[in-house]
């Protein structure tokens, strides 16, 4: 894979009180990722940028919602996010326990 490419796919890590529940519970860590990001994309990013070994990649679409500001109707961006399982035995590169 293109090494350019996989240092754009990862946008920004995920904080939410859910993330931070899958990090203690499954050595799960949640990013935001490029739209057109595939599951190889995304494994292959998180191994390189993180010196880890990842065992499973899960993806979700995330729609954005439809916003009122008084009469003006908005709708904010849809998005991607990837929930990222490290292999056992792996260090746990975010600091969760």
């Amino acid at each position: 894979m293109n090494e350019q490419r996989l240092l754009k796919v990862l946008l920004a890590p995920h904080i939410s009180e859910k993330a931070t529940v899958v990090a203690d519970a499954n050595r799960q860590f949640v990013f935001k990722v490029l739209p057109d990001a595939n599951k190889d994309e995304i494994k292959a990013a998180v191994e390189k940028l993180f010196d880890v070994k990842v065992s499973a990649v899960q993806v979700s679409n995330v729609k954005g919602k439809q916003k009122r500001f008084g009469q003006i109707s908005g709708r904010r961006a849809s998005w991607k996010k990837a929930y990222v399982r490290l292999a056992e035995g792996d260090i746990d590169f975010m600091g969760a326990q």
